[in-house]
């Protein structure tokens, strides 16, 4: 199993469910700031129509192309049918942002063969590690 770093280092699209309009929440700045250093970020929201100056998807059904990671910013109950749905649609890892737990969620995306990352933050992550998808300047 990669690392969390790893995971982030080797992930170039991120699919965000619980992608926010609000300037002010995580759900917002955390994709922004993941976008800003060289990550394609995917908004999935089924209230907005473009994030980031991307297409918003309804769910992740919706989006026409694979991602590499896909990164929730929903309460800890809806992660198991966010984690079902990433599971349907291939992805290699899901991610759960901090103080985002379910052990339910866990053990469908281990028995699927998914890796699974949780109450932990992406951008915090970056930050350590100091990663970035940008080209060297």
């Amino acid at each position: 199993m990669r690392s969390a770093q790893q995971i982030l280092a080797d992930s170039a699209v991120i699919a965000v469910v619980g992608a926010s309009r609000d300037p002010d929440k995580p759900a917002h700045t955390v994709p922004l700031q993941m976008q800003r250093h060289g990550w394609r970020i995917i908004p999935v929201n089924p209230y907005a129509d473009e994030l980031f100056g991307e297409k918003v998807y309804r769910s992740l059904a919706d989006i026409p192309e694979p991602v590499d990671l896909v990164n929730v910013f929903r309460p800890s109950e809806d992660a198991v049918d966010v984690v079902r749905e990433a599971v349907a649609i291939g992805a290699p890892a899901v991610w759960l942002q901090l103080d985002i737990v379910s052990p339910e969620a866990r053990r469908i995306a281990t028995e699927a063969g998914l890796e699974y990352i949780e109450d932990r933050c992406l951008a915090v992550e970056r930050a350590v590690g100091q990663l970035t998808r940008l080209p060297a300047a």
